[in-house]
């Protein structure tokens, strides 16, 4: 499994020394992979929103095989839905960087929302960041997305704007629309602008109360800082998901490419691909395909 965002390379299953090597062959041996979570962005889909054509087959073939496909994503769920459908088997999506997690028919398994007072507390503390603001809630109508203006916005994700139009709902003040816990909070622009954002964030004094994650993309100038209930990302998701199909996590593959997936990657020992959990910065293009993982589980 493979996170290009930190500067060490981590051995996961370091070998014992050689005199502690004794014949252990069923407990040396690696187990069967039995669940799949991968990421949709940067991961499965191309800079177009597509599937590159060697992607989807091994998905299916592994779903023929019995092995669980769970899609992991920062996307909210109604936006991720037209991803999953492509594939064209069933399974669950755990969306918004794990705070929801449902299945394609709608059946809800868990919601970890913000409490709407936190999110007010928020709102208050990055009141420099209002521009950089939107707030998700759990809902497939107008009003899902929350922000105050477009101004700051347009510019570094004009294409999301574009495809999420018809769930925006324009709210000045912020406040006023936390009539109920929203899903999460994001701030998103520059990658400057955001280092800025993740400084004032430092400050505000919410540390247990949040969780906050992020995501870069360098070459398109673009971070994006979500923060969500204390204790919800990927991982805590992935883990609560395992749990309840009974996979133990050495039988759970993590694929993803980006800083709001490592805890999903460090939940899972490797798995398919065993001995070595790589971590870079800054985040290059890895030499590894997601398809390969895959066809090795």
């Amino acid at each position: 499994m493979i996170c290009n965002n930190e500067k060490v390379i981590e051995t996961a299953n370091p070998s014992p020394k050689p005199e502690a090597q004794s014949p252990k062959p069923d407990s040396q041996s690696p187990k069967p992979v039995s669940l799949i979570a991968t990421d949709i962005d940067g991961t499965l889909l191309n800079p177009s929103s597509k599937y590159p054509s060697q992607i989807s087959p091994p998905l299916r073939r592994a779903h023929s095989a019995g092995i669980e496909i769970v899609l992991v994503t920062g996307r909210r769920h109604t936006f991720a839905l037209p991803i999953a459908q492509q594939l064209g088997f069933d399974l669950w999506l755990i969306s918004s960087n794990g705070a929801v997690t449902r299945s394609l028919r709608g059946e809800t398994f868990h919601r970890d929302l913000m409490p709407r007072q936190t999110c007010l507390d928020l709102c208050q503390a990055m009141q420099d960041f209002r521009g950089n603001t939107v707030l998700t809630f759990d809902k497939e109508t107008k009003g899902a997305i929350v922000l105050e203006h477009l101004d700051d916005l347009s510019a570094s994700i004009r294409r999301w704007l574009e495809k999420n139009m018809a769930y925006i709902e324009f709210v000045i003040p912020l406040e006023n629309a936390l009539t109920t816990d929203p899903v999460q909070a994001m701030f998103c622009g520059s990658t400057a602008r955001m280092a800025e954002a993740l400084r004032a964030l430092d400050s505000a004094g919410l540390g247990n109360r949040i969780t906050v994650l992020r995501t870069e993309y360098p070459v398109r100038d673009l971070s994006m800082i979500d923060v969500l209930n204390a204790g919800c990302s990927k991982g805590h998701a992935l883990a609560r998901w395992a749990a309840h199909r009974g996979y133990p996590r050495e039988q759970v593959m993590a694929i993803g490419d980006n800083h709001n997936d490592v805890e999903m990657l460090e939940f899972c020992r490797p798995s398919g691909y065993h001995g070595e959990c790589l971590r870079r910065t800054p985040l290059p293009r890895l030499e590894w395909s997601p398809s390969a993982m895959i066809a090795a589980a």
